[in-house]
């Protein structure tokens, strides 16, 4: 079985050459990995809230703009690990989320004082978005087939390369022109990515599913969660952006 997903957390043959378990209990569910992904929602919050509290004393960015870089960093030194090393997603995948944790409390409470209810707003989209696309998955409204994955996976590869060749210009000084401003073009854009992160949403659940019924070892709960935490994480940030480009047009 060939599971593909736009997430780069849960792609190709991720569930190929794990070994079966022995019994039953050793093996994947999907109600274990909604367990697990609540655990590394707790997490996140907890040293999002840290940040913020730490950014509410000072109302000074670079109060927490060392943690944010770290969080950022180090979460994702921490992806790419879990990526390629699944089996360690026990550890890794909370390690992840303590680390995003950081980096979304810190660029939330920052937007939050420039835009007050911004993040309620965004925390809001983001888990309606959560919600009703695993309704319309579980309805079979959206049908995961492979020129589905292969847009998707395309869409967020192409997305990937833009912010690449942003940072990489970035730090010669060299701005691409309109994405990230309050233009049209700039709007357009951000809504573009949301839409693409959310139907990695979809992806994700039925990779997931799918990894449930090949019999995966339990440990790939964990890192079922891992991957769809990436993604909740993108997600928000993506929204909280466009939500910044359009207060900022007021």
């Amino acid at each position: 079985m060939e599971l593909r997903s736009g997430n780069p957390a849960l792609g190709d043959r991720t569930f190929q050459g794990l070994g079966i378990p022995a019994t039953d209990e050793e093996t994947m569910t999907i109600q274990g990995t909604v367990n697990k992904t609540a655990f590394l929602l707790a997490l996140v919050l907890l040293t999002s809230g840290w940040t913020w509290y730490l950014y509410s004393q000072t109302m000074d960015p670079a109060s927490v703009m060392p943690w944010v870089i770290v969080g950022a960093v180090g979460g994702l030194i921490v992806a790419l690990v879990t990526v390629f090393k699944p089996a360690w997603s026990p550890i890794t995948a909370s390690l992840y989320a303590l680390l995003e944790g950081l980096f979304i409390g810190g660029i939330s409470a920052i937007l939050e004082s420039q835009y007050p209810g911004i993040v309620f707003q965004a925390v809001g989209l983001t888990f309606g978005t959560l919600a009703v696309l695993l309704m319309v998955y579980k309805s079979g409204l959206i049908k995961v087939t492979d020129n589905f994955r292969m847009g998707i996976v395309a869409a967020t590869g192409g997305i990937f390369l833009v912010y690449l060749v942003s940072i990489v210009l970035g730090l010669f000084g060299v701005n691409v022109p309109y994405i990230h401003g309050s233009g049209l073009v700039g709007i357009g854009f951000s809504v573009f990515v949301v839409v693409i992160a959310a139907l990695n949403l979809v992806l994700d659940f039925d990779f997931i599913e799918k990894g449930s019924q090949s019999g995966a070892p339990a440990y790939m709960e964990w890192f079922g969660a891992f991957g769809l935490m990436v993604t909740l994480v993108w997600l928000y940030i993506e929204i909280l952006r466009l939500l910044a480009k359009l207060r900022s047009r007021n």
